[in-house]
């Protein structure tokens, strides 16, 4: 019993689809800290740029020409499975090899999901050079990620080309912890400024799911698997895919429950032995037709509903949960003409994402008011886009043009309910907002090793200053010495979020925050070189691969709250940022049965006001995963995960009385280890093991949450 200490707002770059209380361990509420009647607001938005431009990246996905991949398969992968080339798929709908495309880009295959035993997208994350995922607890648990310093808000997830970022949020961030990936083929995350491609929130990067594709060689191919463990965690998935004719489809389906962990730090004196459970639902379905030749229409629809248990800090809170739903649809279609020589193609879209977050009293909660904040985002929209084949002009060749038209339609609704033991807080949105954008890009091949690429994007949202962004890459290989250069430069942006120019907040009846509608879009200016090189060694072509990646950004007009002179706040473009950083890499090959890769990723991330370190951006963090394979039909992948120390923002960290600290401080460095084996009993089915902080680390990602302790879960994985 007693007062409830609650947190601040957090620094910039937290995920904020809930607001901003949640992402510090308040409860939903006003975007707005008070505490013991006196109100304070500290928020330092500390959003970075990207570093590099990625050729013509679309990552939409091609319906027409598509390599179709074949389903779910156990982890050893029988001759059925085979994962999509490494091809990055462009904006102009071309699918470009990897290693010819001037940005950073990693690339998770449906193999490396089952052999590592991913089950959440901010898990698979977790190892992707240059992303630091920050959660505050298991699955379900809010969870931000920092692309090469950036904040959330400034990284676009995309699910089948969609953007998938919350309308409803904050800042329009996207939330990492809440996506289960049965029903993903694959995960490509590109980094560095995209939005002379995509537009608003681009900054950092892209992170875009692929969902499975149909097998077209089978007219009935099912898949599934089922799995349990400790924490009574239980899940189950069963889907099938098949080609009848013209026709493809995909049906999938999935359900997980556990009790989870106590997501908050045991170090607090207030700490209870309280669970934060979750629960999930997820179901796909798609149909495609194929008319004719080069022709191919397809609808899509996908849901998803979770169901989870939060913790505040310091405190614990038995009767706090939450509840995220959201669905997807999108209809397309695409043709080639001209002899092949330009491929078009059309795509409908929608998008509702809700969430809930409710709060009964109870015996650690003085307040006699149920807490209940609801949040609705709408996004509709449409995107015209066309690929031509240029002709070769003398020593250049593989040209192509790309250009297009997108237009969408964001809705946001928000009411918050936040009752304290002084005074009551409330914030409301109800807002939407148009937005149109035409781009265009080129590209071509020099010599038949430079890859050139050039883009152009302009962006026009209602009632915000237009932007206009570009990028220039090149690519060049260097087969003499097995190695490959890259550079880029460019610049992206991100509108302001519907809440910070049109939210309004209230205490105790009496508007104390407003929105600002005057707001100019958070702009940025990078640039990033690298180079991958392989080393033949000991009778091996492959023996070795080092990479290097320097990076560097800035960013200005950073939109964070001000107060104002009558001692109520809003928003403001005041803020700027400087980053650089280095993506280090090198994989070792010694055996046919055996694979190790290192990554180490090293970020500079400032505030160019004040020279202080943004928060949640470690200087350090490296991951070492490994690929073994003893016999034939087993296959061993453990990960180590090292994150050094991270500053928090003031009013963000906690002592272990609970008392927020009134200074940055920072959350100390820590280290977590993963295992997952895998065993092919059949020629069909495998059986697996994963086992997740072996060492039951007690690191805390996020000052006074805590990683969820050792546990193992053991199933089986079939396709027929």
């Amino acid at each position: 019993m007693g007062t409830r200490r609650r947190g601040s707002l957090p620094s910039a770059g937290t995920t904020q689809v809930v607001p901003a209380g949640v992402l510090s361990g308040r409860r939903p509420g006003l975007v707005r800290q008070r505490r013991r009647g006196k109100t304070m607001r500290r928020t330092t938005l500390a959003l970075a740029g990207g570093l590099a431009a990625l050729s013509m990246p679309a990552l939409a996905q091609p319906i027409a020409a598509q390599a179709p991949a074949a389903p779910a398969t156990p982890s050893q992968a029988s001759p059925a499975q085979s994962a999509l080339p490494d091809t990055i798929v462009t904006a102009t709908r071309i699918a470009t090899p990897q290693e010819r495309v001037p940005a950073a880009a990693t690339i998770i295959t449906r193999r490396d999901i089952e052999e590592r035993g991913y089950q959440t997208l901010a898990e698979a994350l977790t190892a992707v050079p240059g992303l630091r995922i920050a959660p505050q607890g298991g699955p379900g648990q809010i969870t931000s990620a920092f692309l090469r310093g950036t904040g959330s808000a400034n990284v676009l997830v995309l699910i089948d080309g969609v953007p998938a970022n919350d309308v409803a949020a904050p800042t329009g961030g996207f939330d990492f912890g809440q996506d289960i990936l049965f029903d993903v083929e694959r995960i490509e995350v590109v980094r560095g400024p995209l939005s002379s491609l995509y537009g608003s929130s681009a900054i950092g990067g892209v992170v875009n799911l692929i969902t499975r594709r149909a097998d077209p060689n089978r007219a009935v191919a099912p898949y599934g698997e089922i799995a349990g463990g400790t924490q009574d965690t239980l899940r189950g998935g069963l889907g099938a895919t098949g080609t009848v004719g013209a026709f493809d489809y995909l049906v999938s389906g999935f359900s997980q429950s556990t009790r989870g962990f106590n997501a908050l730090a045991p170090r607090f004196q207030a700490n209870i032995p309280e669970r934060d459970g979750f629960r999930t639902a997820t179901s796909t379905a798609r149909l495609g037709w194929n008319p004719l030749p080069g022709t191919r229409v397809e609808g899509t629809l996908r849901w998803r509903e979770n169901r989870f248990g939060l913790d505040n800090v310091p405190q614990d809170d038995p009767n706090y949960s939450g509840q995220d739903r959201r669905w997807a649809g999108q209809i397309r279609g695409e043709t080639r003409l001209l002899d092949g020589a330009l491929t078009t193609g059309l795509r409908v879209f929608s998008t509702e994402q809700r969430r809930r977050y409710t709060n009964f009293p109870d015996q650690f909660d003085p307040f006699g008011t149920r807490e209940d904040s609801r949040f609705r985002g709408t996004r509709t929209g449409l995107d015209w886009g066309n690929t031509l084949r240029l002709p070769s002009l003398g020593a250049l060749t593989d040209g192509a043009l790309g250009f297009g038209v997108t237009h969408a339609v964001e809705e946001a609704r928000s009411t918050q309910v936040f009752p304290s033991d002084f005074g009551d807080f409330a914030s409301t949105l109800r807002a939407s907002q148009h937005t149109t954008a035409g781009w265009g890009s080129l590209q071509y091949r020099l010599l038949d090793r430079l890859d050139l690429s050039a883009g152009l994007r302009h962006d026009s949202v209602t009632g915000v200053e237009g932007a206009t962004t570009w990028k220039l890459g090149a690519a060049l290989a260097l087969p003499e010495v097995n190695s490959r250069l890259r550079v880029a430069l460019g610049t992206a942006f991100r509108a302001p979020s519907l809440f910070e120019r049109f939210g309004i907040g209230a205490f105790d009846g009496f508007v104390t925050s407003t929105g600002n509608p005057d707001l100019k879009p958070e702009r940025s200016f990078g640039w990033e070189i690298g180079s991958d090189t392989d080393i033949a060694l000991l009778g091996r072509p492959r023996l070795l691969t080092a990479s290097w990646t320097f990076f560097q950004s800035r960013v200005r007009d950073q939109i964070i709250n001000v107060a104002r002179a009558d001692g109520t706040f809003t928003y403001d473009n005041i803020a700027r940022a400087r980053i650089h950083g280095a993506e280090l890499g090198l994989t070792l090959r010694p055996a046919t049965w055996l694979e190790t890769t290192a990554a180490w990723t090293i970020t500079e991330a400032f505030d160019d006001q004040t020279d202080r370190r943004l928060p949640r951006r470690p200087e350090h963090v490296v991951t070492i995963t490994a690929r073994l394979q003893p016999l034939p039909k087993v296959v061993v992948a453990p990960t180590v995960l090292f994150t050094g120390r991270s500053p928090e923002g003031a009013f963000a960290s906690y002592a272990n009385d609970g008392t927020a600290n009134a200074a940055p401080r920072n959350t100390p460095a820590g280290t977590v280890v993963n295992l997952t084996a895998s065993w092919q009993a059949l020629e069909q089915a495998a059986l697996f093991l994963e086992a997740r902080n072996l060492g039951n680390s007690r690191w805390e990602p996020v000052n006074g949450f805590v990683t969820p302790g050792r546990s193992v879960l053991v199933g089986t994985r079939f396709a027929l």
